[in-house]
C-alpha cells in the first residue's frame, strides 16, 4: 500500500483514525495568513472521508460488539451482519459518519484558535502542552456538543435492521417523533468525560515520543513520516484504551430506545457501568476494542495517502 516518502508531513495529527477527541495541531502564523490552514483542513476532511469509508465494516463491528452480551464473539457478530444486511450492510452508518467530518472539524478548529487566543493573551511565548490540552479539550467539548445528535444517529443507523429507516432524515424524524428531542443527547455525559483522558494521553504521549526521538536525532528538525506514524498510532491507541469504557457506555446509552418506565440500570451512565461490571466483569467494559485497534493502522495509512494526494491538488507544500 505504501511507497517510501522522503518528505515530512506537517500536520500529522490531522490524519484521521475515526476518533474525534484528539487535540488539533497548531498552524503557523504563515499558514494562517496565507490561507494554507483551510487547505490542510480540507485535505484532512477528504482523507477522513475515504479512511472512514474503507474501515467502516470494522467500525460497525465494534458498535455491534459494544451493545451485545459478552458471550457474542467477533465471528458471530460479523456473520450476523452479513446475513441480515449483506455486504452492503457492512457500511451502515458510514454516510452520517462521513457527513459529520466537515462541521465537526470546522467548529473544533474555530473554537481551538479562539480559546488559544484567550489563553495566550498578549504573550509571545507559545502554549505549553498543558495549555494546548486545555484548549483542545474545550474545543473538542464544544464541537461534540454541537454535532452530538449526529453521533447518536450514527449509532442508531449502524445498528438498524433492514427496512427500519429509509434514510438519514427518516431516522431523525422517527427518533424525534417516538422518543423526543432528549434522545439525541443520550450518552452525552460519558462522551464528554471521555474527551479528557483521550485528548490528554494522546497529546502527552505524542509530544513526549516526538521530543525523545528528536533528542537522539539532533540533526533532524522533524521526525520522519514513519516515526510520526508510530508516535501518532501509539498515542492514539493508549488514549483509546483509557477512554474506551466511557465510549462503550456512551454507545449502549445511544442504542437504548427511550421509554418512560425504563430500568435505571439501562438509561443512566452509572447504572450501565454497574450492570456491565456485575454481569460481564471488567473485560465487559472493553468489548469491541479488538476491531477498534485493528482499524488504527489501515485508517492512518489510507488517511495519509489520501491526505498527501489531496494536499498536492490543493497546492499545499508538503516539504
Amino acid at each position: 500500500m505504501f511507497v517510501i516518502i522522503c518528505f515530512e508531513i506537517p500536520h500529522m495529527k490531522y490524519l484521521d483514525i475515526g476518533e474525534d477527541m484528539n487535540v488539533p495541531d497548531d498552524f503557523t502564523q504563515s499558514e494562517m495568513q496565507t490561507g494554507m490552514w483551510w487547505r490542510h483542513l480540507a485535505a484532512g476532511g477528504v482523507a477522513g472521508a475515504v479512511s472512514r469509508t474503507c474501515t467502516a465494516p470494522l467500525d460497525r463491528l465494534k458498535v455491534f460488539l459494544q451493545v451485545q452480551p459478552s458471550k457474542q464473539k467477533i465471528g458471530d457478530c460479523f456473520n450476523y451482519m452479513l446475513k441480515e444486511g449483506g455486504v452492503q450492510g457492512l457500511w451502515r452508518g458510514n454516510g452520517i459518519n462521513v457527513l459529520k467530518i466537515a462541521p465537526e472539524s470546522a467548529i473544533k478548529f474555530a473554537a481551538y484558535e479562539q480559546i488559544k487566543r484567550l489563553i495566550k493573551g498578549d504573550s509571545k511565548v507559545g502554549l505549553s502542552i498543558y495549555e494546548r490540552f486545555c484548549a483542545g479539550a474545550l474545543a473538542g467539548g464544544i464541537s461534540q456538543t454541537v454535532i452530538y445528535p449526529l453521533e447518536v444517529m450514527k449509532t442508531r443507523l449502524a445498528l438498524r435492521k433492514t427496512g427500519q429507516y429509509k434514510s438519514i432524515m427518516d431516522a431523525a424524524f422517527k427518533i424525534y417523533h417516538f422518543e423526543g428531542l432528549s434522545s439525541f443527547y443520550r450518552g452525552y455525559i460519558p462522551n464528554i468525560l471521555g474527551i479528557i483522558p483521550y485528548a490528554g494521553i494522546d497529546l502527552a504521549v505524542y509530544e513526549t515520543l516526538k521530543k525523545k526521538y528528536l533528542k537522539t536525532h539532533s540533526n533532524l528538525e522533524q521526525p520522519s513520516f514513519w516515526m510520526l506514524l508510530a508516535c501518532g498510532s501509539t498515542s492514539s491507541t493508549l488514549g483509546q484504551m483509557c477512554s474506551y469504557p466511557l465510549a462503550l457506555v456512551r454507545t449502549r446509552l445511544q442504542a437504548q430506545v427511550a421509554h418512560p418506565s425504563a430500568d435505571p440500570a439501562t438509561v443512566t451512565m452509572t447504572g450501565v457501568f454497574r450492570t456491565i461490571l456485575q454481569k460481564e466483569g471488567v473485560w465487559g467494559l472493553y468489548r469491541g476494542i479488538t476491531p477498534n485497534f485493528i482499524k488504527v493502522l489501515p485508517a492512518v495509512s489510507i488517511s495519509y495517502v489520501v491526505y498527501e494526494y489531496s494536499s498536492r491538488l490543493l497546492g499545499v507544500n508538503m516539504t
